[in-house]
């Protein structure tokens, strides 16, 4: 592997730890928060605060590359970035359903799926039928399989700790449908954040304005392909949190004891999200012609095992079944042997 591949993996890895991360700390929300008091300050500060805030410092002439690429260069990324909001949005559901190891590992599992083959599809059609597309299919395989032990693991952990209840059975009634829908949405929100990997991929003529005309360096240009996916997320995900303030008139409790708190707690989680995305729009174009397919399958596994560490950081394996623990761990071994496998079929040459 030369040095470029091993300096977008790097970058790849480091985005995963924020990004496998950047749901913890709703645990330490104030019980009784609504949703949306949370949800819509850390949206707002994903998708136009900080863009808006942080562009201009540090690109050279931000909006210039925008006015230069025109509205034919950035409407597929807004578009796919829409729908990536609202994946996002019902991601952050999906955590107060069925927790962060469960909603992480099928949401991304999800993401694998359509993160990795839609680019090649959309973009490389041709390179699937060739040994370096089939190697990188077999990685994408591998990590699904992944995914799926890992969810396998965090379903037999909920019914451990349902059994360790006094009251198993009733709880175990009332516990089901919720988990049910928890599963729908998880999977739902995987396929809508996958197209954020779509809009990666249509971001070119940006990075090329931003740095060949504009003059600025790789990661001024992962700044600017960043902010304009985020702003079509901002159509979706920002809307739906206003109108869940005013349908359930929670707008007041911003000014309510502790909402201080809150909104620290979402720009945390901000910071690691827009950390995470920034350092994978850096690390994909080093992996070459087919750097967001592999990218996104291996910045995906990479979150996956975050996320289920600070499951087991956090208590949510505690009482949990010996055989789930096994389960999980088998799903993280496979996750890695998927990313390796990624890694020598992005790297083969192109036949």
């Amino acid at each position: 592997m030369d040095s470029g591949l091993f300096v977008g993996f790097v970058y790849l890895l480091l985005g995963a730890v924020c990004g496998g991360s950047f749901g913890l700390p709703t645990k330490y929300v104030r019980q009784g928060t609504p949703w949306e008091n949370l949800w819509g300050p850390f949206f707002l500060f994903v998708t136009v605060a900080m863009p808006f805030a942080l562009g201009p410092l540090l690109v050279k002439d931000f909006f210039a590359v925008y006015g230069h690429v025109g509205l034919a260069g950035l409407l597929m990324p807004l578009g796919f970035g829409f729908l990536w909001g609202a994946g996002s949005m019902t991601l952050g559901m999906s955590f107060a359903f069925i927790g962060l190891s469960l909603a992480y590992s099928l949401n991304y599992g999800a993401q694998i799926i359509f993160g990795a083959l839609a680019p090649m599809a959309l973009h490389h059609r041709e390179r699937i039928v060739t040994a370096q597309g089939g190697v990188i299919l077999l990685g994408v395989a591998a990590c699904v399989v992944g995914v799926v032990l890992s969810g396998r693991a965090g379903i037999l952990k909920d019914r451990s700790s349902r059994k360790t209840n006094a009251d198993t059975a009733d709880a175990g009634t009332r516990q089901q449908p919720r988990m049910l829908v928890g599963l729908i949405i998880a999977i739902l929100s995987g396929f809508l954040c996958a197209c954020y990997g779509v809009a990666a991929s249509y971001t070119g003529p940006i990075a090329v304005a931003a740095q060949t005309q504009f003059g600025n360096e790789p990661w001024q240009v992962s700044c600017t392909t960043t902010a304009v996916i985020l702003w079509g997320g901002a159509g979706s995900a920002c809307l739906y949190c206003a109108f869940l303030l005013t349908k359930n008139r929670t707008w007041r409790n911003f000014a309510a004891p502790g909402a201080g708190s809150t909104l620290l707690i979402a720009l945390v989680m901000a910071l690691l999200h827009n950390g995470a995305i920034y350092l994978f729009n850096l690390g994909f174009p080093l992996l070459g012609d087919l750097g967001v397919s592999v990218g996104y399958a291996s910045f995906m596994s990479f979150a996956i095992i975050v996320g289920n560490i600070h499951g087991f950081r956090t208590g949510e394996w505690k009482g949990a079944s010996r055989q789930s623990v096994a389960w999980v761990l088998l799903g993280i071994a496979v996750l890695v042997v998927g990313v390796c496998i990624l890694a020598a079929g992005n790297a083969m040459s192109q036949t």
